[in-house]
């Protein structure tokens, strides 16, 4: 049920490697903010809850998502501390979260339900994962028995490690149940002193939680940092909006075609009759 999910959208973000006073999930994305894309899909959803986390100068962000709650990360500690900054708004809610980045705009509905559906199934954690041409340098998912065990990032991994091509996008789902408690208990114990998401995933662990992953294709969790890679998005919506197209002209000869045989077997019935 739409009702049980929930969303949280990191929109604090700059538009610096954009080369743009914008915001950068102000930028424009097939003729509207890149913003406004998981939002347009996640009310077709009809997912009623969504809550924007901005920076503190983010005001033509919080315009721009209203009349959906938006709330304020006042310094940037990392995604972990970005999510608990909507703890107030999220208070009493107890069904699937998804926690998504303003920046990986064209994530299907599909996939957000997917997700949402495993969280119904008893997991704590669920991760988009997916698997590109070339897993480079992307943090791998290490799944036992159809468990995510652990998130392990590239430079941490081993050469076993390395050879796995399930890749974590980042984007997440969570128990709304348990969902605060796991991120309260995130360290910043790392060079950069940040609270990072991903870490949720061992601390669900140690508390003996299941986690496990969804897989979606690599062009859905693309991300947008730079205006090349924007403009690559265009191409994977146009394309999926041609696809969409094509496959509904198709039908729509069938559905002709049937018509026609459907209206012909009538009147052969009929003129047989006679």
């Amino acid at each position: 049920m739409s009702d049980q999910i929930a969303a949280i959208i990191l929109g604090a973000g700059k538009g610096t490697r954009m080369k743009s006073d914008l915001p950068k999930v102000m930028m424009p994305l097939a003729g509207k903010p890149m913003i406004r894309h998981p939002i347009d899909t996640l009310e077709q959803m009809g997912v009623k809850k969504i809550v924007v986390v901005t920076a503190p100068d983010g005001e033509m962000v919080r315009r721009e998502v209203a009349p959906h709650l938006s709330c304020i990360q006042e310094k940037q500690l990392g995604t972990g501390h970005a999510v608990l900054s909507a703890k107030e708004q999220m208070k009493g809610f107890d069904g699937a979260v998804l926690v998504i980045f303003g920046d990986n705009p064209i994530i299907t509905k599909e996939t957000y339900q997917m997700a949402a559906d495993k969280v119904k199934e008893g997991y704590a954690v669920v991760v988009l994962g997916f698997r590109p041409a070339d897993a480079a340098r992307y943090g791998r998912l290490v799944m036992e028995n159809g468990e995510l065990k652990k998130i392990v990032e590239f430079k941490d991994a081993s050469d076993e490690e390395k050879a796995i091509n399930l890749c974590n996008s980042g984007c997440m789902c969570f128990d709304g149940k348990t969902m605060f408690e796991l991120l309260e208990a995130i360290g910043n114990e790392n060079a950069a002193g940040e609270y990072y998401l991903t870490d949720a995933v061992a601390v669900a662990r140690q508390k003996g939680l299941k986690c496990t992953v969804v897989e979606c294709s690599p062009e859905e969790v693309a991300g947008a940092n730079t205006r090349e890679e924007l403009a690559l998005l265009e191409s994977f919506l146009n394309k999926r909006n041609n696809d969409i197209f094509e496959t509904s002209l198709v039908r729509a000869d069938f559905v002709a075609v049937y018509a026609g045989i459907s209206a012909g077997f009538c009147v052969g019935s009929a003129v047989a009759a006679l």
